[in-house]
């Protein structure tokens, strides 16, 4: 799998065709979320909301630390970034980016992205997220991938998630956008673009 790039702010995957916008001042925690050792804290906890309330949860990626362990093992994370670290506290929901990618191989039977979003939707309704209607299509440049929008309340405030999942070189690969607001979210969603090329033969 290609790990992408980063220039400028914006991360590119030429294998699959898509670059994603990073607001500025933000952190990565890549590096951190693919690595190999599950007791450490920086890959153990995955996109936090908020570090001053104990209903902080990663988005449903499978490499959240409660999916079966074939997942978690196969998984690769291509972009993690937070407005914050995820370790240090703060009074507004941490907003992130989590791009992540598994063969398609590790779910016999899946056939298209609806199947494997359901997947991800039943990892963000075990970790308390209530969804805010059914998965829908949606288009972004010259891509279709479906959509679910789901919401948590966290003390006072409320977390709003989305994650984006479509397949793609035998890949299933998921986009999980998490914020405080709705503005704030549609505008992480509004950073994606397939419009830039296509996607380019996947490399071994």
């Amino acid at each position: 799998m290609d790990p992408g790039s980063l220039t400028n702010g914006v991360y590119h995957n030429k294998t699959l065709g898509f670059t994603c916008k990073i607001p500025e001042g933000w952190v990565l925690r890549t590096d951190e979320m693919n690595a190999p050792n599950e007791n450490d804290e920086s890959s153990a906890q995955l996109p936090a909301a908020d570090k001053t309330s104990n209903e902080s949860q990663p988005p449903a990626t499978s490499k959240n630390p409660q999916a079966p362990p074939t997942r978690a093992q196969s998984a690769r994370v291509l972009l993690a970034a937070f407005s914050r670290p995820p370790q240090v506290r703060g009074q507004e929901v941490n907003a992130s980016i989590v791009i992540a990618a598994e063969p398609v191989a590790t779910y016999p039977g899946l056939t298209d992205a609806l199947q494997y979003l359901s997947l991800l939707t039943e990892v963000a309704q075990a970790q308390g997220f209530t969804m805010d209607e059914d998965p829908y299509e949606i288009a972004i440049g010259t891509r279709k991938l479906v959509r679910g929008d789901s919401h948590k309340d966290v003390g006072t405030r409320v977390m709003r998630q989305s994650t984006l999942a479509m397949l793609q070189h035998g890949y299933a690969v998921s986009f999980t956008v998490i914020a405080g607001t709705d503005d704030d979210l549609e505008e992480l969603i509004d950073g994606l673009d397939f419009a830039t090329g296509r996607a380019q033969p996947a490399t071994k």
